[in-house]
Parts: C-alpha cells; sequence; structure tokens
C-alpha cells in the first residue's frame, strides 16, 4: 500500500496523517472493512504510533471508521443506511438551496452557475475522477451561496464531508457521466429561469438517482454489512 504523505504540509502532525487516511479511504486505496493497525500505518507513513492513534480517532468521529470489539480500527462499511440518512439531509437541503436560488440569484450568479457547469463538463471530459467530484461540489457552492443565506450554506458545508464518499463512489462510475451532465444542465437552466418548480423537480430527480445508482453499486460490489 503507498500512501501519499506530505510531512511538510503546514498543520500538526496528527491533521497530516488524518487527511493521508481520510484521502486513501475515500479513494478506495483502504478499502471498507480493512483493519487499520497502527504499528503498520505509523511504519508506511514514518511517524510514531500517537498521531496515527489521534488520526484514527478522528476518522472513527467522521464515521469513516468503526471500532470492532477485539479487533480494533477498520475503515467503515458504506451501508443502505447511512447513504440513505446522508441523502435524505442532502435532499432536503439542495431542495431548499435551489428554490431560494431561483428565487434570489442575481447577474453575477448566474455567471459563476453557468461557469461552474461549464468547468464540471469539461473535469467529465478529463475522466479524472477527484477533479470531477470537486467540480461537483462547486456547482453545488454556487447554488447554496445564491440562496444568501448564511445559515444554510453552513448546514451545507457542514454536510459535505458526510456526503463526499458515496459522491466519490458514484463519481468513480463513468456510465452515470452523460446523465450527471444533463442533470446539471437542467438544473441549471431551471435556476436561470426563476422556475421555482422546475428547479425543485430537477434536483429531486439528481439525488434520487445518485441514491439508486450508489445502492446499486453497494450491493454490486459487495460492501453491506453481513
Amino acid at each position: 500500500m503507498k500512501l501519499e504523505f506530505d510531512p511538510a504540509e503546514y498543520l500538526p502532525l496528527r491533521e497530516v496523517v488524518f487527511n493521508t487516511l481520510r484521502n486513501a479511504i475515500i479513494r478506495g486505496e483502504l478499502p471498507p472493512g480493512e483493519r487499520l493497525m497502527e504499528e503498520k500505518l505509523a511504519k508506511t507513513l514514518e511517524v510514531s504510533r500517537t498521531p496515527v492513534r489521534e488520526a484514527i480517532r478522528m476518522l472513527e468521529l467522521e464515521g469513516l471508521v468503526v471500532m470492532i470489539p477485539r479487533k480494533g480500527a477498520e475503515v467503515a462499511r458504506i451501508t443502505i443506511e447511512d447513504l440513505q440518512e446522508a441523502l435524505e439531509v442532502r435532499m432536503a437541503i439542495e431542495d431548499l438551496s435551489v428554490r431560494l436560488a431561483s428565487m434570489r440569484i442575481d447577474d453575477a450568479g448566474k455567471k459563476r452557475l453557468v461557469q461552474a457547469k461549464e468547468a464540471f463538463d469539461e473535469a467529465l471530459a478529463g475522466k479524472k475522477v477527484e477533479t470531477i467530484v470537486k467540480r461537483d461540489e462547486k456547482f453545488h457552492d454556487v447554488i447554496f451561496e445564491s440562496t444568501r443565506n448564511r445559515r444554510l450554506i453552513n448546514l451545507a458545508h457542514s454536510l459535505r464531508e458526510q456526503v463526499y464518499r458515496y459522491r466519490f463512489e458514484y463519481v468513480k462510475d463513468f456510465s452515470s457521466h452523460d446523465k450527471l451532465s444533463r442533470e446539471h444542465a437542467r438544473i441549471t437552466e431551471a435556476i436561470l429561469e426563476g422556475d421555482v418548480v422546475k428547479a425543485q423537480q430537477a434536483m429531486r430527480g439528481h439525488i434520487s438517482d445518485q441514491l439508486q445508482r450508489i445502492m446499486e453499486l453497494i450491493q454490486q460490489e459487495n460492501m453491506l454489512l453481513k
């Protein structure tokens, strides 16, 4: 296993280890169910066991790691229940966001939304998963910002970390890319037109499709808890 570790990063060592392990989990380099052995990870990352132990605790709080009695830490499996809970909350936030954005977006916001949509399509063409995920987040961020509701924006940002893993799994499925592009186009068009109903319908379909497809992927990859 080769982990991308940058000890020169200007952060406390536990944060650097945390980010390294977190990225490895999200990318699938540390697959669901894999045990996280402190001594082995410390040796791989060339650090002491203390920052590894602290990083594992942080990952547990984020739901990416679970502690198994008599076994220790392991990468959390993606379950249907976790997925449904996360995307149900995301659905509610996104639904309100497109409604408010459709009513409140200004000309500058419209320009940013179109640019974000085009940047996302460019990322799809490049087929680099991490870039696609970042551009997808940016597209939705523009919508959140266009609501002009700071509390909603903060809620959306706090949820981002929890749904990132699911978003990554969906984007890894290249067969979904054309559909993603069309869905972003429909959402963009509805917001630009100020059509609240159309925007909400487009966003609900967008999130629902992700839920169904990720459920299929979880089952196909045998990632469910037995």
